[in-house]
């Protein structure tokens, strides 16, 4: 199964990172991380550079993806807010009851895309105000439905494994659970 990770400059590198590495562990999950600006180098909010997969305008096919994960980071979140394709890839993904994630200032892109208007979500302290419509919550990972949303760098790695819980099972979150560690138990992985 197919995931996207959107990718603009400025976004928080934890939040994205932990995401992309944790589901690639996974074996039935493929990420594409995909660039909306002008070049696939995209430099994150703490000036990490990460070479995306592919820009979003050569997503042809959304059939062929299961979520759309939207970090946050400023400006980042900001930049994925204010475009138009990524709007229209969230909205789609929803109408169609895919997995739409979103941490930190992420959420802000599903607000602007109007997909948690009544639902029970969460985002980064501060940004409540952004969100009137949803019925907000301080819980580390929020779910409702098809959509799921997290606080920030901390939570990256709760937000992660809900993840995949929703795409692969429990079965597969737990092991990736043990293998990283996440309980201080022995794992079965090497140290690579």
């Amino acid at each position: 199964m197919n995931v996207i990770v959107f990718l603009a400059e400025g976004f928080e590198e934890v939040e994205a990172l932990t995401v992309v590495d944790y589901l690639r562990r996974v074996k039935p999950i493929t990420v594409d991380m995909i660039a909306i600006g002008d070049s696939l180098l995209v430099s994150g909010s703490h000036h990490i550079k990460v070479k995306a997969d592919k820009h979003i305008d050569d997503l042809a096919n959304l059939d062929a993806y299961e979520a759309v994960i939207i970090p946050g980071g400023m400006p980042g979140a900001a930049h994925l807010r204010d475009d138009q394709r990524v709007i229209k890839i969230v909205r789609e993904m929803n109408e169609v009851g895919k997995l739409v994630a979103a941490i930190c200032a992420g959420p802000i892109v599903l607000e602007k895309a109007t997909i948690i208007d009544g639902k029970k979500m969460t985002s980064f302290p501060g940004f409540e105000k952004d969100f009137p419509n949803s019925i907000y919550l301080a819980d580390a990972v929020v779910r409702d439905k098809n959509i799921i949303t997290s606080r920030g760098p901390g939570t990256a790695v709760d937000f992660a494994l809900e993840i995949v819980t929703i795409l692969a099972g429990e079965k597969e979150a737990e092991t990736l659970r043990k293998n990283i560690l996440y309980d201080n138990k022995e794992g079965n992985e090497t140290c690579t």
